[in-house]
């Protein structure tokens, strides 16, 4: 018999490429700007240091489904990232162990109200609500790490056929290492721990209707549609 005076809330998950299996989500950490071209677009100076922001758990939506156009904002932006999620964890890690703590990669789109967000950078104000909202993180099934090294590969997203982001996983400022390294600085981590890599170049507006179509070599896809 359970004490909870309120039935306790469903663990979020996702599913396992090419299983029945799921893996469970404890925390999404993000970080902002890894991509040199994609800093520029925003505004930003290459040589920032990783800077890192939050989404809960339960805002994570298996890819496939449909995701509502959300409340608050008239614009609306996709951002296609590598996510790592992690099956080890620990404080003060270094890069050479880093990618250890690797259980899978997926795909994952990170959702932005951009006109909240740039009203909140000018204000000087959290981000919470242009990026933590519900339905801001849609994630393709997790794909079992492979060895010891991260993908380089492509990454590219398409908005009804159309081409709006395309790079490779190299062009990262910092690698997947180096990210998971500073965020055991800032926390410590653990296993079902998710962590968005950053985004490329081309980020851009969402309507009601767009199909929604990302993927990144070696990883696998995500996709779906804006109701």
């Amino acid at each position: 018999m359970s004490d909870y005076v309120l039935p306790a809330p469903a663990q979020p998950a996702l599913p396992v490429a090419g299983t029945s299996a799921l893996f469970p989500i404890r925390r999404i950490l993000c970080v902002g700007r890894n991509y040199a071209a994609h800093r520029r677009e925003m505004g930003g100076d290459d040589r920032e240091p990783p800077f890192f922001f939050a989404k809960p758990a339960d805002s994570a939506v298996s890819g496939g489904a449909s995701v509502a156009y959300p409340s608050a904002t008239a614009n609306l932006h996709h951002e296609i990232e590598l996510v790592a999620a992690l099956g080890g964890g620990g404080g003060d890690i270094s890069p050479t162990d880093a990618l250890s703590l690797v259980w899978g990669y997926a795909a994952g789109v990170d959702l932005t109200r951009r006109d909240l967000q740039n009203a909140a950078k000018d204000k000087g104000q959290p981000w919470e609500a242009s990026k933590g909202f519900d339905q801001s993180a849609p994630i393709g099934p997790i794909r079992r790490a492979e060895g010891a090294a991260q993908p380089l590969g492509r990454i590219a997203l398409s908005v009804n056929g159309q081409s709006r982001q395309d790079a490779r996983l190299s062009d990262m400022i910092w690698n997947v290492a180096e990210v998971i390294a500073q965020a055991s600085r800032l926390w410590r981590l653990a296993p079902g721990d998710l962590i968005f890599t950053g985004t490329p170049e081309g980020v851009g507006p969402l309507a009601p209707g767009d199909r929604v179509e990302g993927l990144i070599e070696e990883v696998g896809e995500v996709g779906f549609t804006i109701v």
